[in-house]
């Protein structure tokens, strides 16, 4: 594919987007000659088919003193285009160990999927070579299969859609289509600086192996679409797995152990990335697919890495992404720490806040609850879990400690802490919505019927998942 123009990328778009023409676009413009020659193609495009909504979309990382500059070239371009253009500033800020490259990337891709419409499709013009590089780059890293697929065409974003449509397209072919067409672009100085990886890669490694093996730019890419094909067959084998072993959003620790190794650790990829977070390094994969599934149901072994945590809690493993680890255990101490709401007359205010954001509780009136209303005294209390605690779940039956009791429910360990006791006087009543001793429960001669209602506070102790309660 040696030329470049609209009916190269109505093939590519068409390929990628089964509704093409009938689709809603937004060109990432840096207001460099490669994304200003995709502009220009989709806006040609656009001319044909009127059924094409297309939008631009420029992202002012503010690197550069003539960043503000670019931004109004960006409009100029986009006018002389007819096409709207949207510019958002960001604030780049770098983690600990983060380059300037990965932290302006994070902060790019977070304003496009925030900026992205309902199905809508944001188009980067990643080109023969930027693809050809990250193969490099994901090398020298030792990178897996994942990684060595680089740039995928097609990946979900925000609301919408990301395509790379020009991953087969070399660089001169757009540069000469944007050149044709008289245009004047930015070239970013950062793309110069062999300070950062991509721009010596560029030109240190990469421009000399094509010295040598002209082609070597297609047959790096090449290597990323094989590298895809085996990364599908393994997203596949790892969906069956993961289907065997589910357990909600947690997995079961025994199907975990029937895998061999090499399908374990590729279920566990899988299931870290539909979890959220990012896949840690080879050394803490190992240890969670050996170690950690090896340890004892009672050890709650952990394993975190900056991009997540997983957890294992009795025969189940729990994912947590980065930062929700330590709220829930920041949670869990805040807990610990509050006072108890004191004396509870539950017929005058049947329903209190709880201190502690653990909620609300309350007794509520049921003809088919299980609590013997006429068995409460007119002052309960409301206390926190010390460890000791017990109570006769089942009329007849023995005496349980909460502690076992909300072990064998598979609450975790870091959200117990949020569990509501109920008390009368010294005598324990409720544990949470979950348990009612046997001396409370409803009987033939009961005549008022009640529950313990209790709903956790909706801060999440795990974000995106269940309340406290899990």
């Amino acid at each position: 594919m040696a030329a470049f123009g609209p009916d190269v990328l109505a093939a590519q778009l068409t390929a990628l987007l089964p509704r093409f023409p009938r689709v809603a676009v937004a060109a990432a413009l840096s207001g460099g000659g490669d994304s200003l020659a995709l502009l220009a193609a989709l806006a040609a495009l656009r001319r044909r088919h009127r059924s094409l909504a297309l939008r631009a979309i420029h992202v002012d990382h503010g690197l550069q003193e003539t960043s503000r500059a670019w931004a109004r070239q960006c409009r100029a371009h986009a006018r002389g285009l007819q096409v709207p253009l949207i510019v958002r500033r960001v604030q780049v800020r770098c983690q600990k160990g983060e380059s300037v490259e990965a932290a302006a990337r994070a902060a790019r891709y977070a304003a496009f999927a925030g900026l992205l419409r309902t199905d809508e499709a944001l188009l980067t013009a990643h080109h023969l070579e930027d693809q050809a590089e990250t193969v490099l780059l994901q090398m020298l890293r030792g990178a897996g299969i994942a990684g060595l697929a680089a740039m995928p065409a097609r990946a979900p974003l925000g609301k919408g859609w990301l395509l790379r449509p020009l991953l087969e397209v070399p660089r001169s072919a757009l540069r000469d289509y944007a050149r044709e067409r008289g245009w004047d672009w930015i070239e970013d100085p950062m793309n110069a600086d062999l300070r950062f990886d991509r721009a010596y890669v560029r030109h240190e490694l990469l421009a000399p192996l094509r010295v040598r093996w002209p082609a070597a730019a297609r047959s790096l890419a090449r290597t990323a679409r094989h590298a895809g094909d085996a990364r599908q067959l393994l997203a596949d084998v790892a969906a069956r797995d993961l289907l065997a072993a589910a357990d909600g959003p947690d997995l079961a620790v025994p199907v975990l152990r029937r895998l061999a190794d090499d399908r374990r650790r590729n279920a566990l990829r899988e299931w870290i990335v539909r979890q959220g977070s990012r896949v840690p390094d080879t050394r803490r994969l190992v240890e969670i697919a050996g170690p950690m599934l090896a340890a004892r149901a009672d050890a709650l072994p952990q394993v975190t890495w900056d991009g997540g945590s997983v957890r294992r809690h009795g025969n189940r493993l729990v994912c947590e992404p980065q930062g929700a680890v330590g709220r829930a255990n920041e949670v869990a101490a805040a807990h610990r720490e509050q006072p108890a709401p004191g004396e509870w007359r539950w017929q005058e205010t049947p329903v209190i806040w709880l201190p502690g954001a653990r909620g609300r509780i309350g007794v509520q009136a049921d003809t088919h609850g299980t609590l013997d209303l006429d068995l409460l005294p007119a002052a309960l209390l409301v206390r926190w879990r010390l460890g000791g605690e017990r109570l006769r779940p089942r009329r007849g039956g023995p005496s349980r400690s909460v502690k076992r009791l909300l072990q064998d429910a598979r609450i975790a360990p870091w959200a117990r802490a949020a569990v509501p006791l109920v008390y009368a006087g010294d005598r324990l009543v409720a544990v949470g919505d979950r348990w009612i001793d046997a001396d409370y429960q409803t009987s033939a001669a009961t005549r008022r019927r009640g529950r313990i209602m209790w709903q956790p506070s909706p801060r999440r102790a795990r974000p995106g998942g269940a309340d406290l309660l899990v």
